[in-house]
């Protein structure tokens, strides 16, 4: 059942509209936005649609096909703490909205994601397909830059998740065949297609079977132990600091990490270690793209998943394996972890006229390591796809 049947059979009318937003991949960048850093991205074929009609009376009541609960509050009077499911990410939606435009109007909807859970920023994708149906029903019109903010701060300032806007950017600036290119620090950004000479590619997911939320795991402890690496580098060389949540690795020349990097905690360090080189990575792989050379740009990305197990260390003994496979893989341009590394699923380019054989071999090797994981284990084979339309 999808989600016009669901809506059908819940209120015996067809819905006005079915809103969608897809979800994104970022090949390279990972770990960086949270510290003003460079990312790269695409949107993908896939994502969450929206089955909604207008609510007069103001509520907002919302029901999804991945969670039993379904979920009710007044635009007037969204709970100022979070209730800890998985409909605190519209509330904060809508709570953010209304700090900007008034809202008058509410809306009953069914979302329903086309993927399992975990890796490729289903929050933000839940998000904006939410917020782009209420602006609708409320006659807004967002700008992108106002649609990135909001959704940012609906997963920043109430659920409390410490994430950077790759996710939100990916979402609203993408165009099919072409790669994102974007600065988190003054969010300028640039679309590069793809080159006609390229070797033709597709966008291989691979879930581990196991899904993760990111506010129940280390990620924002990662998150604090960059910016404490960003504070202590600004005392150890004299740089001057102010408050220690507006400290970001960005404002730390490469130089003075070297410099001062051995003074470190280790875990700093390492993480600190991951941002330089990601930033670096980052820039080649542009040019690599420019080129349309996709063999270099592959190997960049298995270059920032070995950082991500190494520097970063995040993943776990599944996504691990998972990465694992993938460089052994013939076919697999490069791979890493998709979203925060902290299960969820691993991404891949991969060159198409291999499909099945990749598909074959992974799906083996893996369940053969995790066999309590068949039936939970998929993988899907994408494209890039356009952002959402706004």
């Amino acid at each position: 059942m999808n989600c016009k049947e669901r809506f059908f059979e819940i209120y015996g009318m067809d819905p006005i509209d079915v809103a969608f937003c897809p979800y994104r991949v970022c090949p390279i960048g990972a770990h960086s936005d949270h510290q003003l850093g460079k990312v790269l991205g695409f949107a993908i074929n896939k994502g969450i649609h929206f089955a909604y009609k207008p609510k007069h009376n103001g509520v907002v009541e919302v029901t999804s096909l991945q969670f039993d609960k379904r979920a009710q509050w007044h635009i007037a009077g969204v709970p100022s703490v979070k209730e800890n499911d998985w409909a605190d990410y519209l509330r904060g939606a809508t709570l953010f909205l209304s700090k900007r435009y008034p809202l008058t109007v509410g809306i009953s909807g069914v979302l329903e994601g086309e993927l399992p859970i975990g890796g490729l920023s289903s929050s933000a994708a839940v998000i904006i397909v939410f917020l782009s149906a209420l602006c609708k029903v409320n006659n807004i019109k967002l700008s992108a830059r106002e649609m990135i903010d909001t959704a940012l701060e609906a997963e920043n300032k109430y659920v409390g998740v410490s994430c950077g806007k790759l996710d939100q950017s990916c979402e609203v600036f993408c165009k099919k065949d072409h790669l994102l290119y974007l600065d988190t620090k003054d969010d300028s950004y640039e679309l590069i297609p793809t080159d006609p000479k390229m070797k033709p590619y597709k966008i291989a997911i691979f879930f581990s079977g196991i899904e993760r939320t990111l506010a129940g795991s280390a990620f924002n402890m990662r998150v604090d132990e960059c910016r404490s690496a960003g504070y202590a580098l600004k005392a150890f060389s004299g740089m001057p600091y102010g408050k220690f949540n507006e400290t970001n690795l960005r404002d730390v020349p490469r130089e003075t990490y070297e410099q001062y990097k051995d003074k470190l905690p280790e875990n700093w360090r390492k993480r600190a270690e991951h941002w330089y080189t990601e930033y670096e990575r980052v820039q080649k792989g542009v040019e690599a793209w420019k080129n349309g050379d996709i063999d270099a740009f592959g190997k960049l990305i298995f270059q920032s998943g070995n950082s991500s197990i190494v520097n970063y260390e995040t993943g776990s003994p599944e996504l691990k394996k998972l990465y694992e496979i993938m460089t052994t893989t013939e076919g697999v341009y490069g791979g890493r972890f998709s979203g925060a590394g902290f299960k969820g699923c691993c991404m891949a380019l991969i060159d198409p006229s291999y499909e099945r054989k990749i598909l074959a071999k992974v799906e083996k090797e893996y369940l053969a390591a995790f066999p309590n994981l068949v039936g939970k284990y998929s993988a899907y084979i994408c494209e890039s796809a356009d952002g959402v339309n706004l």
